[in-house]
């Protein structure tokens, strides 16, 4: 069973060897073609402005890595059309009906991207165009092929005019509406006749060759061959679902339940999942992936180990309601921890309203496991994911619990990237992550950046500063950057963006964002009084750092407004990551024209 996977990146392991097999392909299918074509692709995807276009990249996979064809097209969102630059298989499976299902899947894309269409070339099937028998019966079944999606050859113009003269095989532009009736109009054909001819072959067509071209589109609207060997297309309609390899892998904590504090003023309770489930499930964004277990030493490589064993010493042997609240804490002599338990909970705990119990342990072990799987999830290629937890987590330092957080489930994802390459944490609750900041401040491979309510008058009070930078060799590689009590959108969109700009110098590989819904108004925790639109602008502005992200649930405690905040979050950054480059782009050029596809 083949899956078609969109690769946004080169940059997990998944998608280097998955780009490491598409350039065997690409060399077996089309040896006419410049080994620079496949070389380039991890930079087409990751240098939208330097090709002209945005690059998607398609393969179609059985297991990870393990590519069988692809399709490669070019996205112009200023003229609004698709270019297939590439579509093939390997050779052991031609034949079998891969080719369709890639073209399917571009199509779709084309008509999700508001296309106006789909172009790309085709060899002719003329014999005053394609002299060679052999060749000719080969573009026949091309062009046979492509009519059952309704594609056919733009005529009456000087497209296929050779570049040398006397040339053989020039190629048809062949144009599919995406089985709608809406015809091509001349002028809309001759820009992108100019863009793809300006910016894919620039360094090949002279600029005389291109005004040529473009002036021979005459018809109004553009007239498009007959269909020559299939009565009708049999595949013109494009299904509108989203396919689920390009879907937010979400991971939920499904026992987080068991962790339910039943005192006046807890604010941290289970239906604040569940408030965000019933308006994400809806919305066709997400789809919920098995949670794995990785067990503790993941654990003890963010938090102490005698702060690790200590907490599961006193939490397992409670019984059910029962709970201990630090309320002593060693402001001297802290190198004697006290014997009894309940008493030495003040040596690990940063305030008096974060309980100990069996289920807040257990739970927080599930939140682990969840931030985990979602950071898995990115290695293998996913470009987004999802980890909907409780407790959450982003207080707890390496040997603090605290803020109702007892492990620090985003600080192990990022520990865990960061095998992998680079990491970049950006904290986008109200109060400060003063966990992950505390745990990497002396790590230069893992970059903290949190935007917050600024220390003096929100939680945690002790930390969350400008001038705390990180040490060591990790000194420039903390960024806090604290906000006044009262602020306006606009006033969040420009610490993000200052954020984005120094996340973009630390050029990781992945991005794991602690998220908070405790930034909307009326939140019980906070002051600020960012809507459902802005979380939507924050999330697309996250979304254009171009990076796999792994989003792991921290704060957000008005459960009337929390779901479609969540939401609209996620709905920026999905936008934003399947198109990052929708800007200006300059043209590109190249040094041999391809033969065409």
């Amino acid at each position: 069973m083949f899956r078609i996977r969109r690769i946004f990146d080169g940059l997990s392991p998944a998608n280097e060897k998955a780009i490491a097999r598409i350039r065997e392909i690409l060399k077996e299918q089309f040896p006419g073609v410049s080994p620079e074509e496949g070389e380039s692709i991890p930079e087409k995807l990751r240098n939208q402005l330097k090709y002209g276009f945005q690059t998607i990249l398609f393969a179609a996979e059985k297991g990870p890595g393990n590519v069988h064809g692809f399709a490669l097209v070019l996205h112009d969102p200023i003229l609004k059309f698709c270019y297939l630059d590439f579509v093939a298989v390997a050779g052991r499976d031609a034949g079998g009906g891969l080719g369709g299902i890639l073209y399917e899947r571009v199509r779709k894309e084309a008509l999700d991207l508001g296309c106006v269409g789909l172009f790309f070339e085709c060899l002719p099937d003329d014999p005053g165009l394609s002299r060679e028998e052999p060749v000719r019966k080969q573009n026949i079944a091309r062009l046979r092929f492509y009519e059952r999606y309704g594609a056919v050859p733009i005529t009456g113009t000087k497209y296929e005019t050779p570049l040398e003269p006397g040339g053989d095989n020039p190629p048809y532009l062949v144009f599919d509406g995406l089985g709608r009736k809406e015809p091509l109009r001349r002028e809309k054909a001759r820009l992108i006749v100019a863009a793809i001819l300006g910016k894919k072959y620039g360094s090949l067509c002279s600029p005389e060759y291109i005004r040529m071209v473009m002036e021979s589109f005459r018809d109004d609207p553009v007239k498009l061959r007959p269909l020559k060997y299939v009565s009708e297309p049999r595949h013109a309609a494009v299904a509108a679902v989203l396919p689920e390899s390009e879907r937010v892998a979400l991971f939920v904590n499904r026992d987080h339940a068991i962790h339910h504090v039943r005192e006046r003023g807890y604010v941290e309770s289970p239906v604040r999942v569940e408030a965000i489930l019933k308006e994400i499930l809806p919305s066709g964004l997400f789809t919920e992936k098995k949670t794995r277990h990785f067990g503790e030493r993941h654990i003890l490589k963010i938090h102490s180990a005698v702060f690790y064993h200590y907490l599961r010493k006193v939490c397992l042997p409670m019984q059910e309601g029962e709970s201990v609240y630090p309320y002593v804490f060693p402001v001297r002599n802290a190198a004697r921890p006290p014997q009894d338990l309940s008493v030495r909970a003040g040596y690990f705990c940063m305030d008096t309203f974060t309980p100990l119990n069996r289920n807040a342990f257990l739970a927080a072990l599930g939140a682990v496991d969840c931030a985990l799987s979602g950071a898995r999830a990115l290695v293998e290629g996913r470009h987004l994911a999802y980890a909907l937890v409780r407790p959450p987590g982003h207080h707890a330092e390496r040997r603090l619990f605290g803020g109702f957080c007892y492990f620090n489930s985003a600080a192990a994802a990022a520990e865990y990237l960061s095998a992998f390459g680079r990491v970049a944490m950006l904290d986008m609750d109200y109060h400060h992550g003063n966990g992950q900041q505390d745990i990497f401040f002396s790590r230069k491979d893992v970059l903290t950046v949190s935007v917050h309510g600024h220390p003096r008058f929100a939680y945690p009070y002790f930390s969350g500063f400008e001038d705390e930078k990180g040490e060591g060799e990790g000194r420039g590689y903390n960024l806090n950057l604290p906000l006044p009590e009262h602020i306006t959108a606009q006033d969040y969109l420009d610490a993000l963006r200052r954020a984005s700009r120094r996340i973009k110098e630390h050029a990781p590989r992945f991005l794991v964002i602690p998220f908070g819904g405790d930034t909307c108004r009326k939140d019980p925790t906070g002051t600020w009084a960012l809507t459902a639109k802005d979380f939507e602008n924050n999330g697309r502005l996250a979304g254009a750092l171009d990076l796999p992200v792994l989003v792991v649930q921290e704060g957000g405690y008005n459960t009337r407004l929390l779901g479609e905040n969540v939401r609209s979050f996620f709905k920026g950054l999905f936008e934003a990551s399947r198109s990052p480059g929708a800007r200006l782009w300059s043209p590109a050029s190249r040094d041999k024209r391809p033969e065409p596809r």
